[in-house]
């Protein structure tokens, strides 16, 4: 192990060479404004193959909304000595785009380096996770050292954007790729203290919610139907979720389910009218014990007591909709395993959370398999001026050779 991460130390020069390269591989998605990974998951194709690497296999998801007909997901496997079993570390290529340009200090796709802190786009999200899994494999080729079981990496398409050309494609037609007993790495969530574990996540839906009426001069209100003030009392019937749906899990941060009404479109452009049409949106964050159509159900209850109330007609659009994937047992060996590396690397107390929903690892749940989210990370993903730190990046390299030798 102490020539492994002797190995690993002295590689701050490639990680800034990978994150240079693969930062100036603009690699967006078509709802993104991009046509796909190609460009970006060839130089990963090219750079597995010249690292000798000899089971490198590309896996090509049908996608007519680019240019080359597919999406790229890529895998690369070095054999340990138990062939029985894999760690599979599972990153994403995908990027999303720069946003407003101003608010950059440097070019978005030009990584800049200052001291430890490499900026650019996708060099968080999730680069540093592509690149830390790229070490490991050099450390252990260069010390022609075997691993305890297989290592594999997966390289994915499409996370941002919902993975149905990604892992949830690799799932759906690969699955001949993975066993029960394999473990799932996936760093593309984390706090900067490298102790947040994730295992579990709350079921989720976006909900965008129509209110029509009549519109008329504010004048004579009785020829119209007012919209306004029933969308009003709508938002404030929102809050009653909390009470209605009260269970609560400490493993989640925070430990109950989440009602929001969030974004409100705009309705009419001038004082004088009343608006016929309104339209809020809820994002809630639901505990996974509750059903999500017992939860929309209650909504639209209220939708139906305010329709009668206000002569008002309601409708729903589910914009997002997600019920939570089982949870990946705390006390599974996936994560006591990642547990006992972290906390060797880092020197801290690793704890399994849960989270608000989202992330990839639901792919993998909902068919057996125990999967863990984790790395150490400064929440800098989808922001101007995205950062992330070479030393974390060495670290958590550190916490998958460490699994990977440690029996």
């Amino acid at each position: 192990m102490d020539q492994l991460f002797a190995l690993l130390d002295r590689h701050s020069d490639k990680v800034v060479e990978l994150q240079r390269n693969l930062t100036a591989i603009p690699a967006l998605g078509p709802k993104n404004g991009g046509d796909g990974e190609k460009e970006k998951a060839e130089y990963l194709l090219g750079y597995l193959k010249s690292m000798g690497i000899e089971d490198v296999r590309e896996f090509q998801a049908p996608d007519s909304e680019v240019s080359c007909g597919y999406r790229p997901n890529l895998l690369a496997l070095i054999p340990g000595r138990d062939t029985s079993k894999t760690l599979w570390v599972i990153s994403h290529i995908d990027v999303v785009p720069p946003g407003d340009l101003t608010l950059w200090k440097s070019d978005p796709y030009d990584m800049v380096r200052d001291g430890d802190t490499l900026i650019g786009r996708g060099v968080e999200d999730n680069q540093q996770g592509i690149v830390s899994s790229l070490l490991v494999a050099h450390a252990l080729l260069d010390g022609k050292i075997t691993p305890e079981i297989n290592y594999g990496m997966l390289f994915v398409a499409d996370e941002e954007t919902g993975s149905t050309f990604g892992l949830d494609y690799l799932v759906r037609e690969h699955e001949n790729l993975f066993k029960k007993e394999d473990f799932f790495l996936i760093p593309d969530s984390g706090e900067p203290t490298s102790e947040q574990v994730e295992v579990a996540e709350k079921s989720m839906f976006w909900l965008k919610i129509i209110i029509e009426g009549k519109q008329c001069h504010a004048s004579t209100p009785s020829q119209g139907v007012n919209t306004l003030v029933p969308c009003a009392e709508f938002i404030l019937r929102i809050k009653e979720l909390e009470s209605l749906y009260p269970a609560e899990n400490l493993l989640y941060d925070p430990p109950r389910s989440t009602f929001q009404p969030t974004m409100k479109e705009a309705n009419v452009t001038n004082v004088n009218t009343i608006p016929g049409r309104d339209v809020f949106y809820v994002d809630s964050r639901v505990m996974p014990e509750y059903d999500l159509s017992e939860v929309l159900g209650t909504i639209k209850g209220f939708g139906s007591e305010i329709e009668k109330k206000y002569g008002v007609t309601i409708s729903y659009d589910t914009t997002m909709y997600e019920q939570a994937a089982p949870a990946t047992p705390a006390d599974s060996e996936i994560a006591l395993k990642t547990m006992r590396s972290i906390k060797k690397v880092y020197g801290n107390n690793p704890r399994t959370v849960g989270v608000g929903g989202g992330t990839v690892a639901a792919f993998l749940r909902r068919r057996g398999y125990e999967a863990v989210v984790w790395a150490t990370l400064n929440h800098n993903a989808h922001q101007p001026n995205e950062w992330a730190s070479i030393k974390n990046t060495i670290g958590d390299a550190k916490v998958i050779a460490d699994m990977l030798l440690t029996v």
